[in-house]
């Protein structure tokens, strides 16, 4: 069935490269609103009062008004305790909210709110295992933190009230539990509100009742649900559907819209069908296809992946396509830590590339060019995100969001398409993440489980390590040998070298061909057969790397080249540089640094060398760099020192 879905989603290709534009600033839009939306609501990770504990289930009741800032309800919270005995709980909940009473076994409960806490204190331990309940009543005005978590404005005239909880901002508009450690196994929302709206909200729509001045309406998810992904939003909504065809089965898309807006709406959002289709093909079917999949038009500019149904201020294709693959990446599977945070940001900004590879090809390379250019216009950068406290840092849309697609695309380029999408597909369905939190290491694991080799030096270099290298190329021809130098610098002296396959273009009017070489040291070496003329070399023509200011230069001839071999590798009482065919002229030195770049060792090269033996008796265990320098060349590489 994936293939032929795959093979549908190719079909209308030519149908939507007409209706689909590129526009290379959609990214940093994007981006830039997802910052400002999440600006005010990066707080610290709940105290460990809020650990002891495991959510089941929510059953949230919401008054809300659209025209009025405020907020009143009752949460009953279902848990289980996860540790010993429990003879109290704590909720995340602003001070900002008044607490009207907690009730346990229908009985007033004991409680104290303060410092953005909610401490509930039990007459009587519960038990480890132990299933049990309670319900909090509250009012209130949740906090205006800047671009907040609970918001109005008006469209057209009409009141429109909304939710925006990431990271952390559900706790200022209900009691919870804010957790990267947690989900609710299911939530049931009712949301009542004047009559004149509608609310749009997580999973199924089981009811709307009342009367003339008032209305109930009841939202079911029976999934897990990260808390920051719960959500409400009520206007006077104009509502309407999308099916999604999978072989027998169906999924509806619901959408709801702006009155004003409905007719450009529903010219637009119909773009969803092929992309769900096609992320269904490549990565298993939509996460919470029982249910359904929407979109709730706010007032916030970009969007907000809410699990089940995106809030999206409007309906381009980037960005249908962003949040819509935050269902996989992001919600089904949610980054463990918001040190990961490219395990949501960087996997939807790559996949809304796939929607362009897949659904409208002519501006794939475009994607690629525009991500690589964006990420090389600074020297640093690491996609690790080290400062969580910083909210412009974790939602950087040239790190977590380009670089971390490009670090896919380029372990993608590494492995191969059957090993890079087999490795995907076994990170979401791994029951040990699936529906619930992952690592950065739990992606490299079934990477390195699909592709067969090791991929530390992958992420040692371009995940942890910071900014890109750039690539100088001399070469010649002579007959149809094409022989070429590879040099490399980097815009930062944290990784000594980047490790990479790279793509090289030989070229002359007519003919052309890119063959792929993998590069282990710089000035490496090669040659290659090319049959015809050449009068250009372009280093990465199509954008697959992430690197800036590559020049490739022709030369007359190569000269002396050392053939550099190191052996063993890895060692232990003796390592050996070997550079043949050195003439008498050739000087230089040999410098080798430990992991921390400290140097460790300085060895002149005399004329007339051709081998050096390093004795690594006394070095520590754990990997070392070496640069050789010769005639105004320099050569780097890695070699490990192990203990018998």
């Amino acid at each position: 069935m994936k293939r032929s879905i795959l093979f549908a989603c190719l079909l209308v290709t030519g149908l939507l490269q007409a209706q689909v534009t590129f526009n290379p600033d959609d990214l940093h839009t994007i981006a830039k609103a997802e910052q400002d939306a999440h600006a005010g609501k990066l707080t610290p990770v709940s105290p460990a009062s809020t650990n002891n504990y495991d959510v089941n289930w929510y059953r949230c009741l919401w008054n809300i008004d659209p025209a009025i800032r405020e907020i009143s309800g009752n949460i009953t919270t279902q848990f289980t305790p996860s540790g010993a005995g429990l003879d109290s709980l704590a909720f995340d909940l602003s001070d900002s909210l008044t607490v009207d009473s907690v009730a346990y076994h229908s009985h007033a409960g004991s409680w104290l709110h303060n410092k953005n806490l909610l401490s509930i204190h039990f007459p009587s331990t519960i038990p480890y295992g132990t299933i049990d309940s309670v319900s909090v009543f509250y009012h209130g005005v949740p906090p205006a933190n800047g671009f907040g978590s609970f918001d109005t404005a008006t469209h057209n005239g009409t009141p429109i009230l909304w939710t925006l909880s990431e990271p952390y901002g559900s706790s200022d508009w209900w009691p919870c539990k804010n957790s990267l450690t947690d989900k609710a196994d299911s939530v049931d929302i009712f949301i009542r509100t004047p009559s004149a709206y509608k609310a749009a909200s997580n999973g199924m729509l089981i009811s709307e009742a009342g009367n003339k001045q008032h209305m109930v309406c009841h939202w079911k998810h029976r999934y897990p649900i990260a808390t920051y992904l719960v959500c409400l939003a009520v206007t006077n909504y104009a509502r309407y559907s999308d099916k999604v065809p999978f072989g027998s089965d169906t999924l509806n898309v619901v959408n709801y819209v702006y009155p004003e807006d409905s007719a450009s709406a529903a010219a637009q959002t119909g773009i969803i069908v092929p992309m769900i289709q096609l992320f269904d093909s490549l990565f298993g079917v939509y996460p919470f296809q029982r249910e359904k999949y929407g979109h709730a038009q706010f007032g916030w500019g970009g969007g907000m992946e809410h699990q089940t149904m995106t809030f999206v201020a409007s309906f381009g294709f980037e960005l249908l396509a962003h949040e819509l693959a935050h269902q996989w990446f992001g919600d089904k599977v949610t980054c463990g830590s918001w040190v990961d945070i490219w395990l949501n940001e960087g996997f939807a900004t790559y996949l809304s590339g796939l929607c362009y590879e897949f659904l409208a090809p002519v501006y794939w390379e475009r994607f690629r060019e525009v991500r690589v250019k964006s990420i090389t216009a600074y020297p640093g950068g690491t996609v690790y995100c080290t400062d969580t406290t910083n909210v412009a840092r974790l939602f950087d849309g040239r790190l977590s969001y380009a670089k971390g697609a490009m670090i896919l695309h380029q372990l993608r380029w590494i492995c191969g398409d059957s090993a890079f999408f087999a490795g995907l597909n076994n990170y979401l369905h791994d029951p040990a993440v699936s529906y619930g939190f992952a690592r950065t290491e739990n992606l490299k694991s079934h990477l390195e489980s699909s592709f067969g080799q090791d991929l530390t030096w992958y992420f040692d270099d371009w995940f942890t390590g910071e900014g890109y290298p750039t690539y100088h190329v001399d070469w010649s021809q002579k007959n149809d040998t094409v022989a070429f130098t590879v040099n490399q610098t980097q815009s930062l002296p944290s990784v000594s070298f980047y490790e990479m396959v790279i793509p090289v273009q030989f070229k002359n009017a007519t003919r052309d061909t890119i063959i792929r070489f993998s590069n282990t040291f710089s000035g490496q070496f090669f040659t290659v057969a090319i049959p015809f003329p050449v009068d250009s070399v372009i280093f990465d023509p199509e954008y697959q790397l992430i690197s800036g200011n590559n020049t490739t230069n022709a030369v007359e001839e190569h000269g002396w080249r050392p053939n550099l071999q190191v052996f063993p590798n890895p060692a232990s009482r003796l390592v050996t540089f070997s550079f043949r065919n050195a003439s008498a002229n050739d000087v230089g030195n040999l410098n080798i640094y430990d992991r921390s770049g400290r140097l460790t060792a300085e060895i002149p090269i005399q004329a007339g060398d051709n081998e050096i033996n390093v004795n690594t008796g006394n070095y520590s265990p754990g990997l070392y760099f070496y640069l050789l320098r010769v005639q105004g060349l320099q050569y780097s590489g890695k070699f490990v020192v192990v203990r018998q």
